[in-house]
């Protein structure tokens, strides 16, 4: 069983046990949090699709650490007009483990 669910923007194919990061969520580490902006629901040979979410389908998750990602650089530079600028960016992040898929 997996579903596809939407978190900070994106959209993520989520099974039982597994692990992931998000974009920040507003919790506190060891909380349980319930997501319900589900997609889609495959759970064997049935698949059910939401327009836009599965009514009533819940994924329950645990938060496990608050932090942030990798640096990622941005450099931007016009040729022969001496311009050169030079920035970085780290985002918050959330590592998540999902606990439990519920259909409606």
């Amino acid at each position: 069983m997996f579903a596809v669910i939407r978190t900070g923007g994106k959209q993520y194919k989520v099974a039982p046990d597994t692990y992931l990061q998000v974009e920040k969520l507003d919790a506190e580490v060891g909380s349980k949090i319930t997501l319900s902006e589900v997609l889609m629901i495959v759970d064997g040979d049935k698949t059910t699709v939401g327009a836009p979410v599965v009514a009533g389908a819940t994924v329950t998750a645990e938060i496990l650490e608050q932090g942030r990602g990798e640096k990622v650089i941005i450099f931007k530079k016009r040729r022969r007009q001496n311009y050169r600028r030079k920035n970085g960016h780290r985002q918050m992040l959330t590592t998540i483990k999902i606990t439990d898929i519920k259909a409606a």
